[in-house]
């Protein structure tokens, strides 16, 4: 057995298998992690935790951990039993990425240029790999490579097992957006205003499509379709084999949170304080509703509902848009928060954890 061989079969037999972690959150539902299930009016808090500094990207949950980044550059393992903390990895800078799970592994970028494999389970860093410039984005993993991009304009692809380099590609302006990554090709949105689909294993560009502002909406994929908003307020809908516009819906202000997707329908928030929640197949209009006066996060999903963070959360319902709850806690600016079904957890921009139940 050679030493590629055997570094191969150490990686497959210690790296839990699972499901791939293709975008922010998971997938194109925004699951983070946690499968669909019933969300419940929460009635008082459990825990709360303070983590240090302003936390704004979403946390991740898995087994019995909750897993949140914070501005003050620790990324924190909390018992969501107790609420107390597991491990804290330290890194070199301020954290904006949402991070994201392989294996036994939390990967994350920071604001000193590196994405950081951390193991799950001891809080020990495995890897890391440089970029040039600070990475908001989150690190999305499919088929053993894991997919970046910077704030310098440059997409990266490195191996999973040890953050070693496969490709990089220079795009046409920062990128904030995370990726999608679908089989054999790579989606993601860039401050230049465009849209890019990557070939997979070069990282050469397969078509561009342009919008008349920066994208720092992160794109998903539904019915062969390409879902993202722009800062020139519209949000776009392009066929995911060429670029091509299918339709495209006009808000009142710019677009930077990221959509979920639902049976046959797409929910995105606007700069404009509403939820809007469109037809895939044809951007008509199902419902918007009001929820704050800016709406950046990505929404997410559970049986019955859309839950948003804006000012604090929001539950409506998936079929009417009606508000079924409203809680005071989690002021957000990019988090999201993580439902289990009798647990809501939230991470608030004063650094502030809470358990609500």
């Amino acid at each position: 057995m050679d030493g590629m061989e055997e570094e191969a079969l150490i990686f497959s037999q210690s790296f839990r298998t699972e499901k791939d972690w293709v975008t922010l959150l998971c997938d194109s539902s925004r699951t983070g992690g946690l499968g669909i299930r019933a969300l419940k009016a929460p009635k008082r808090a459990r825990w709360q935790l303070h983590v240090g500094n302003s936390v704004r990207s979403a946390p991740i949950f898995r087994g019995e951990t909750l897993y949140v980044a914070s501005l003050s550059g620790g990324l924190h393992a909390i018992d969501v039993q107790s609420g107390r903390t597991r491990w804290k990895f330290l890194a070199g800078d301020q954290i904006h990425s949402t991070p994201s799970f392989c294996g036994n592994m939390v990967l994350f970028g920071c604001d000193d240029g590196k994405v950081y494999a951390v193991d799950d389970n001891t809080g020990t860093k495995v890897w890391e790999a440089a970029a040039s410039a600070e990475i908001w984005a989150s690190p999305t993993v499919r088929s053993a490579v894991v997919y970046f991009g910077s704030a310098d304009g440059w997409m990266k692809a490195v191996r999973v097992e040890n953050g070693t380099s496969l490709w990089t590609r220079q795009l046409g302006g920062r990128i904030c957006s995370t990726a999608y990554a679908a089989e054999g090709h790579i989606y993601v949105g860039s401050g230049d205003g465009k849209v890019y689909s990557l070939d997979s294993s070069s990282g050469d560009i397969l078509w561009e499509a342009a919008t008349l502002n920066g994208i720092d909406s992160s794109p998903v994929i539904a019915a062969n379709t390409v879902l993202v908003g722009s800062e020139d307020f519209f949000f776009y809908a392009f066929d995911a084999n060429t670029g091509t516009l299918r339709w495209k819906y006009e808000t009142g202000l710019g677009i930077s949170s990221s959509p979920a997707v639902f049976d046959d329908f797409a929910a995105v928030g606007s700069k404009d304080g509403f939820v809007y929640v469109l037809e895939v197949q044809t951007g008509r209009l199902r419902w918007k509703t009001r929820v704050g006066q800016a709406v950046t996060a990505p929404p997410v999903l559970s049986e019955n509902a859309v839950c948003i963070q804006a000012g604090g959360t929001a539950a409506l319902d998936k079929a009417t848009g009606k508000v079924l709850w409203r809680a005071g806690l989690g002021a957000s600016v990019q988090s999201v928060p993580v439902l289990t079904g009798n647990v809501i957890y939230v991470a608030s921009v004063d650094g502030e954890v809470y358990a609500i139940e």
